[in-house]
């Protein structure tokens, strides 16, 4: 019975206010970005929810060492507010959290760059948040105070703390992933919302995938030009683009025959266009698309994105200026390749730094580059534009003024309601990707170039689209045809049109990989080489149809590559959708 008494004594003069506020201290550093985010809408809950537990470990010191607590305190929070203060201040000028990728822009800018930045986003407003910032910290410190326990029960305490926060998620992700390398990155990305691991993690990281992306690019330049190049525009200006879009299913454009008005842009330009519909990817991934479509590899020779020259690389050698805007997200463990095809470009503008793709990025920010770029004085210019396009969390991939599909006009009967949200939101992402290509068209025909523009998606993206309608994203192990069904079109000017032939009427329903891409912009760029295949360009007089396969080349032996016309898709049934037109956003 004493001994009862004595404990409940000890647990009800325990200091938790001081505890709160030991806390509250820590966490602010992390909190305060994470809050803002959240409130933003950039991202989601799991960074907000992930700083809040990795501001515990804070206390482990603090619990065992109650005497120093202030003194701790102030040297743990000067760290930490130094590199809150760079996340925060990041987050002010381009509403993105700091990542892997930050660093690397930091790192490839130089100081004139960086001096330009610095007096193109300078406002007296973040300064004045900065000393707000800064006097909220010295307050929360001043009311850190110690929090006494017996000292078995502060040590039982910390260690159950850095236990709770450290041990046992470390050793989840152990046990869940196949290898270590797997678990510590799984690891990092638990802590990384928290100061200061942002930094650390994002540091080690770059490092990482930067010696990743030099061993690629180091690889990259040993591989021989192309064999007896010329050009049949040697000598001449030209402007020639190319968009790459992402996860857009054509058939979700009206400018393909979906039944709701997604394309209203595209749809008024479709007479200046060569829409060609008979387009798929070989692959459902963006990266091991990519690494087919942008060189000259295929299905059968898959390796050959490692040994032979990228559409970059070809375009340099033909004596083009190259230029490579992009706002997918940069220094990543995936997106290392498409930084490394960037990189071989002479100039390159990198927009998404976020640290999660599931974050609000909007493609209208390529238009300005994207417009310096066609200003710039070289004769010769290559652009490309890599979209984030449609790209899963759709909700994030288009502002308010985008958000016009809502209820189920349109939309197929066997969508569920749980599944509308998502299905109307892809349709909204669809209609901002019209609004963004179709600017990047108009943009490009404003210059008056001589030269055509050639847009296509990475791959597509089934959002209950199939039959069932249960299927959402991508899987190349159940493969349905809204996943490889890509738009294909072309634009050119009319300098272009009067030196070119540009009558495709009879092309537009060719089948087609986009893994032949190489072949076919070689052909349109009046390029020849020994390497050049016309009978796998879309658009030559040799073409020859093949089947349009598709599947994972490298399990080719215990799986072999799917003919797509065994899933190719039916023509859509107006009996199937409610249909009402919507005023445009």
């Amino acid at each position: 019975m004493a001994m009862f008494e004595r404990s409940t004594k000890s647990a009800k003069s325990f200091d938790w206010a001081g505890l709160g506020w030991l806390f509250l201290f820590f966490w602010y550093f992390s909190g305060i970005t994470q809050l803002l985010i959240q409130l933003s809408g950039t991202s989601g809950f799991s960074g907000f929810r992930q700083a809040f537990f990795m501001s515990a470990i804070w206390l482990a010191p603090l619990l065992i060492f109650p005497r120093r607590t202030r003194l701790l305190a102030a040297l743990i929070g000067v760290v930490l507010w130094a590199c809150s203060m760079a996340s925060l201040g990041y987050f002010f000028i381009y509403q993105q959290e700091f990542s892997q990728s930050v660093i690397f822009i930091m790192f490839e800018s130089n100081i004139s760059e960086a001096g330009e930045y610095a007096t193109q986003y300078f406002a007296w407003w973040i300064v004045l948040a900065f000393i707000a910032h800064t006097a909220v910290a010295v307050f929360l410190w001043t009311r850190v105070r110690p929090v006494y326990l017996p000292r078995g029960q502060a040590l039982l305490a910390a260690t159950a703390i850095l236990v709770g926060v450290i041990g046992y998620p470390l050793v989840k992700q152990i046990a869940r992933s196949d290898t270590m390398d797997d678990a510590i990155d799984r690891f990092e990305s638990r802590i990384e919302p928290a100061v200061p691991w942002q930094m650390i993690v994002a540091y080690r990281r770059y490092t990482e995938q930067l010696d990743n992306m030099q061993g690629m690019l180091d690889s990259a330049s040993q591989i021989p030009p192309l064999t007896n190049l010329k050009d049949s525009m040697a000598g001449q200006p030209s402007t020639l683009v190319l968009v790459i879009g992402e996860s857009t299913n054509r058939q979700r454009m009206s400018l393909y025959g979906y039944p709701r008005n997604t394309t209203p842009e595209l749809d008024k330009l479709r007479d200046q266009l060569a829409v060609f519909d008979n387009v798929i990817t070989p692959r459902p991934y963006t990266i091991e698309a990519l690494q087919q479509v942008l060189t000259f590899a295929d299905e059968e020779n898959p390796d050959l994105y490692l040994k032979t020259p990228s559409i970059v690389s070809v375009m340099k050698q033909a004596g083009y200026k190259t230029y490579w805007i992009t706002n997918q997200q940069t220094m990543t463990k995936r997106n290392t390749m498409l930084t490394t095809f960037s990189e071989q470009a002479d100039e390159q503008v990198y927009l998404n730094n976020n640290r999660n793709q599931n974050a609000r990025q909007y493609d209208g920010d390529v238009l300005a580059p994207f417009s310096k770029a066609l200003a710039d004085p070289a004769e010769r210019k290559f652009i490309v534009v890599h979209l984030l396009g449609t790209h899963m969390s759709y909700q994030y991939r288009y502002p308010p003024t985008f958000d016009k599909f809502t209820d189920r006009q349109g939309v197929p009967a066997g969508v569920t309601d749980d599944q509308l949200p998502t299905y109307n939101s892809y349709d909204n992402a669809v209609l901002y990707n019209d609004f963004v290509v179709s600017s990047l068209i108009k943009d490009y025909a404003k210059t008056d170039p001589n030269g055509f523009l050639l847009y296509l998606s990475d791959h597509g993206e089934d959002v209950f689209d199939s039959a069932g309608h249960d299927t959402l994203g991508r899987n190349e192990s159940k493969p349905t045809a809204p996943m490889y069904t890509i738009p294909f079109m072309a634009y050119a000017s009319p300098k272009w049109r009067e030196s070119h032939d540009w009558s495709f009427a009879g092309d537009l329903q060719r089948p087609y990989s986009s893994s032949q891409l190489i072949h076919t912009w070689a052909d349109l760029a009046g390029l020849n080489f020994n390497e050049l295949d016309r009978t796998k360009s879309l658009v030559s007089d040799s073409f020859t149809p093949r089947p349009q396969m598709i599947g994972n080349p490298y399990l080719r032996q215990q799986k072999p590559l799917i003919d797509f016309s065994l899933i190719k898709p039916k023509k859509v049934n107006p009996t199937d959708v409610v249909l009402q037109e919507q005023p445009a956003p």
